[in-house]
C-alpha cells in the first residue's frame, strides 16, 4: 500500500555506516561524548527495552561490550525549506490555548504551541509584546519544544498526520534554518532530550521501527473521503507511513537486565546474570532488584527498541551516542552535566519508571533509583556535577524531592530528601539556569500549590533547601515550569477551569498574563461563562476513598436530579484535574451534567491507589464506575433513568467494560479509541506500547485468562444499549479495529452503533476541526439518548 503523499518526507538521507562501540569508546576524550564530522564512521545505536518487572544494575555495571557492534543507523538530518509566518498580533475575542513554553537566554522571549490556526503549532513571542510569530506553517500538529541555551536554536517534535510516530526538527529563532533532526525515516520515530548547557548539541531519542513477520502489508479497503460516521463492517483507515501489518500474535520487545544503557546490553541475559555489582549493594543505592522475566530471550528476538543520541543542529559533527537498550517503552535523556561527564536517562514502563546516570565516556550505568511516572523532566545536576536533584517516590507513597550525592564516576554516595510533603506529592521540578534556584509545583488533590526554594549542595556536605516561597497562582493547574528567575522573572504554563491553556510571567512577584494567551473572558463565547466544579468525594463498595469533580449544569435547582455523564479518563494513569474541558462545556450547554471521577489506578492520590487496579483489581476498577453512579443518584444529583458514560482511552475501555457488566446501569455509552479485547489490542499496538502495558493490563501470553476475562468483547453479549464508538485514523497505540469489532458486535445483536472516523489524528484528537466534530457528536448522540 503506498504510504500517504501528505505525510512523506523528501530528501536525501546519504549513506550511513555501521560501528562498533568498541572503536567509539576508544575516540571518545574524557568528559563529552566524541561527534566526529559528518564523513567519517560514527557510533549507531541498538535501541534499549522496558522491562517487565526487572531491576537496574548495580552501581558499575558496564553497558558496552567490545564485540558486539551497533547497528542502527544513528539519525540522519533533512534539510527543509522555511515556511515561518509573518509577525501577527492574536485578536482580542479569537480563543486559543498556548501551552508547553520554552524561554530563550535572555528571558525575553517565548517559544510555544498555540492552536489559534486550527492545529498545535510552533510560534514564538516577547514574554511582555503582543506580537507572535509563527515558525512552522506545516499542519503536523507539534508536541514538545525547548529552546537551547545559548539561543541559537529552538528544538521541537511533531506528529505527521497526528499520528503516534513522531520526529524531532530544529529552526532558527527567526524562522530559518529548518530542518528534521531525526525520525525522518519511514516507519521510525524520534523525540526530545534535554540540551547541552553550551547549546551546541540536543539530546533525541530515536525508536527503531520493528517489521512484522513477512512485512505484509494491511489490507485497505475505500477510505471516506471527509470524517464522518464509518461503517465498521467495511472500512478500514489508510495507515501512517512504515506501518507494518501484525501476524495477529502479540510481539513484545526484550532484552537487557533492568537498567543497562549501552549497545551491548541486550545480550547480558543470554550470558545469565550479572557481570558486576555486588548483590548485596543497598537497592537506593545500586538500584539493584529481581531479573527479568523468563521469557527475556525469547523476547529478545523480537528486537528493536530505542537510542538515545547528542545531534549537532547544523550538522558539522555526527550524532553521539549516550543511551541504548534493546526493546523499550521510553527513553528520556534529562539532563547532562555541565562538564558533560554525566547523563541522566529515564527509562522503564509505565509504574516501574527509573532514572539511571549514565557515564558519557564509556555508557556504563553508574547509579539507578525509582522515579515517580507523570512529567518526564525528572532532574538535574548540579553545577558542579556532585548532586543529583530528582522527584521520585522511591519506597514512598508521594513523590518528593531527593537528593543524591554523587562521586566524580557518577556512583552514588548517598541520598537524601531534600522537600516532601505528607498528603501530596512533588508534579513538576524546575531550576533556574545557574542551578541554585528551584521551583516545586505540589499536586494537591488536583490542584497545583508552587513553591520556590534555593537549593544548594556544599562538597562533602548534605545537600538542603531554603525557606520555600509560596507563590500566588490566577488559575488551578501548573502544567509547566519553563523559567525560574532572571529577566522575566518565573514563567509557567497554566489551565484552570475558568480558561483557556496560557502563559503567564511573574516579573515583579505578581501575575502576568502574556498578551498572546487569551484572555480568561474569551475561554468561551459570550452569554455562558464556564462552570467552576465542585470536588466529590465517596468511599467504593470495598470502602477504597474516590474522588471527582462534579460540573452541574446552569440554570438547574440544587434539588432537581439530572441527565448526568459519567466521563473516565485515560491512562489509568492520569488524573481528573480543575481545568476549562470544551466537552464537558458543550454537554452542560444541553442541560447535561458531568462527574468526572478519579477511579482506582489513577494517580495524584499515591502509589498505592495507581497500583490498586493491577491484575484482578481491574475488575474493582469496573466496580468503581457503578460505586460512582450510584453515588451521584443517592445524593440527589443525577437522575438514575438518564446516566451515560464516556471516556477515551483508557477511559474509553472501562465504557465498554461497564456496558457488559453493568448492562442496565447507562443508557447509553460513548468510547473513544478504546481497547474492547486485550488479545486483538496486544496483537496490533505499537510494540513499545504492548511492553509497556504488560506491566499494567497483564502479560498476553501469562496472563491470557485474565486478559480474556476483563476484555469486554468476551461478554459483548450482555450489550442493552447503544453505543458510539470514536477512533482516528492514524492510531497506532489503539488500533482502529478495537472500536470497529466492537460496534460491528453490537449491530449483529441489533443495538445501534455507530463509528465516528476523526481524518488525520491519531490516539490524541489534536485538530480544532477534529475535536469539535467529536464533542458536537458525542453531545449530540448523549442528548438524544439521556436529556429529550
Amino acid at each position: 500500500m503506498a504510504a500517504d503523499a501528505r505525510n512523506q518526507l523528501t530528501g536525501a538521507q546519504g549513506a550511513r555506516n555501521a560501528y562498533s562501540a568498541t572503536d567509539a569508546a576508544a575516540q571518545r576524550p574524557p568528559g563529552l561524548p566524541s561527534r566526529a564530522p559528518v564523513g567519517e564512521n560514527v557510533v549507531d545505536g541498538v535501541p534499549w527495552r522496558a522491562e517487565e518487572d526487572g531491576a537496574a544494575p548495580a552501581a558499575g555495571t558496564t553497558a558496552v561490550s567490545p564485540t558486539t557492534p551497533v547497528t542502527v543507523p544513528a539519525p540522519a538530518q533533512v534539510p527543509l525549506p522555511d515556511n515561518a509566518g509573518p509577525l501577527d498580533t492574536p485578536q482580542p475575542l479569537r480563543s486559543h490555548g498556548c501551552w508547553y513554553p520554552s524561554v530563550d537566554p535572555s528571558g525575553a522571549h517565548v517559544a510555544f504551541i498555540c492552536d489559534r490556526g486550527g492545529v498545535p503549532q510552533l510560534w514564538s513571542g516577547p514574554v511582555g509584546g503582543h506580537e507572535v510569530h509563527l515558525l512552522d506553517s506545516d499542519p503536523h500538529p507539534v508536541k514538545e519544544v525547548a529552546w537551547s541555551p545559548d539561543g541559537r536554536w529552538i528544538a521541537y517534535t511533531t506528529a505527521p498526520g497526528g499520528g503516534e510516530h513522531t520526529r524531532v526538527l530544529c529552526v532558527r529563532p527567526d524562522g530559518t534554518g529548518r530542518r528534521i533532526l531525526a525520525g525522518a525515516e519511514p516507519g521510525s520515530s524520534a523525540y526530545l532530550g534535554c540540551w547541552q548547557h553550551d547549546g551546541s548539541a540536543v539530546a533525541v531519542t530515536v525508536a527503531e521501527p520493528v517489521p512484522a513477520p513477512g512485512e505484509g502489508e494491511a489490507e485497505e479497503w475505500p477510505a471516506l473521503a471527509e470524517p464522518g460516521l464509518a461503517d465498521p463492517g467495511t472500512y478500514t483507515a489508510r495507515r501512517p507511513p512504515g506501518w507494518a501489518a501484525r501476524d495477529g500474535r502479540a510481539v513484545l520487545l526484550g532484552g537487557p537486565h533492568h537498567g543497562d544503557a549501552g549497545p551491548a546490553a541486550h545480550t547480558r541475559t543470554a550470558r545469565g546474570g550479572d557481570e558486576a555489582g555486588d548483590a548485596h549493594d543497598p537497592p537506593h543505592l545500586s538500584g539493584a532488584g529481581p531479573s527479568p522475566g523468563p521469557d527475556s530471550a525469547s523476547a529478545d528476538a523480537a528486537g528493536g527498541g530505542l537510542a538515545a543520541y547528542l545531534v549537532d543542529p547544523l550538522g558539522v559533527a555526527a550524532p553521539a551516542l549516550l543511551a541504548v537498550e534493546r526493546g523499550a517503552a521510553t527513553l528520556r535523556v534529562c539532563d547532562i552535566s555541565r562538564d558533560g561527564r554525566l547523563a541522566l536517562v529515564r527509562r522503564g514502563p509505565r509504574g516501574r519508571r527509573e532514572a539511571l546516570v549514565v557515564r558519557t565516556t564509556d555508557l556504563r550505568t553508574t547509579f539507578a533509583l525509582p522515579v515517580a511516572d507523570g512529567d518526564p523532566w525528572i532532574g538535574r545536576f548540579s553545577p558542579d556535577g556532585g548532586t543529583l536533584w530528582l522527584r521520585s517516590d522511591a519506597s514512598r507513597e508521594f513523590a518528593a524531592l531527593f537528593a543524591v550525592r554523587l562521586d566524580p564516576g557518577g556512583a552514588g554516595l548517598g541520598l537524601s530528601v531534600a522537600a516532601e510533603r505528607a498528603d501530596c506529592g512533588l508534579e513538576l521540578l524546575a531550576f533556574g539556569r545557574d542551578g541554585r534556584t528551584a521551583a516545586l509545583s505540589w499536586n494537591v488533590r488536583g490542584a497545583s500549590e508552587l513553591e520556590v526554594t534555593a537549593v544548594s549542595a556544599p562538597a562533602g556536605e548534605d545537600a538542603r533547601t531554603g525557606p520555600r516561597q509560596t507563590v500566588a497562582l490566577p488559575h488551578e493547574v501548573v502544567t509547566r515550569v519553563p523559567r525560574v528567575g532572571g529577566r522575566a522573572g518565573l514563567v509557567l504554563a497554566l489551565s484552570g477551569s475558568q480558561r483557556r491553556p496560557g502563559v503567564w510571567w511573574f516579573p515583579d512577584g505578581t501575575a502576568r498574563r502574556t498578551r498572546w494567551s487569551s484572555r480568561d473572558e474569551d475561554a468561551v463565547p459570550p452569554g455562558r461563562p464556564p462552570v467552576r466544579p465542585v470536588p466529590l468525594r465517596l468511599a467504593a463498595r470495598d470502602g477504597l476513598p474516590l474522588n471527582g469533580w462534579y460540573y452541574r449544569a446552569p440554570g438547574r435547582g440544587p434539588g432537581v436530579p439530572a441527565p448526568c455523564v459519567l466521563h473516565l479518563h485515560g491512562g489509568p494513569e492520569e488524573q481528573e484535574r480543575p481545568v476549562f474541558n470544551p466537552l464537558y462545556h458543550e454537554l452542560l450547554g444541553r442541560g447535561v451534567d458531568v462527574f468526572a471521577p478519579d477511579v482506582r489506578g489513577s494517580s495524584g492520590h499515591g502509589r498505592s491507589f495507581v497500583d490498586a487496579d493491577l491484575g484482578t483489581g481491574r475488575f474493582a476498577a469496573i466496580e468503581d464506575v457503578a460505586d460512582c453512579a450510584a453515588h451521584v443518584v443517592v445524593a440527589g444529583l443525577a437522575d438514575p433513568r438518564r446516566l451515560a458514560v464516556m471516556g477515551r482511552s483508557y477511559g474509553g475501555y472501562l465504557v465498554m467494560a461497564c456496558l457488559v457488566w453493568h448492562p442496565d446501569l447507562f443508557r447509553t455509552g460513548v468510547a473513544a479509541c478504546g481497547m474492547s479485547d486485550f488479545a486483538t489490542f496486544y496483537a496490533g499496538t505499537e510494540p513499545w506500547i504492548a511492553e509497556s502495558a504488560a506491566h499494567k493490563y497483564g502479560h498476553p501470553e501469562h496472563d491470557r485468562e485474565l486478559l480474556r476475562s476483563l476484555s469486554p468483547m468476551t461478554r459483548v453479549d450482555a450489550l442493552r444499549v447503544p453505543v458510539l464508538t470514536v477512533h482516528g485514523e492514524h492510531d497506532t497505540n489503539v488500533p482502529l479495529g478495537e472500536s470497529e469489532q466492537f460496534v460491528r458486535a453490537a449491530r449483529e445483536r441489533g443495538l445501534e452503533a455507530e463509528l465516528l472516523l476523526l481524518r488525520e489524528e491519531g490516539h490524541d484528537f489534536l485538530r480544532a476541526d477534529s475535536r469539535r466534530l467529536f464533542r458536537r457528536t458525542a453531545a449530540d448522540w448523549i442528548q438524544r439518548h439521556i436529556a429529550d
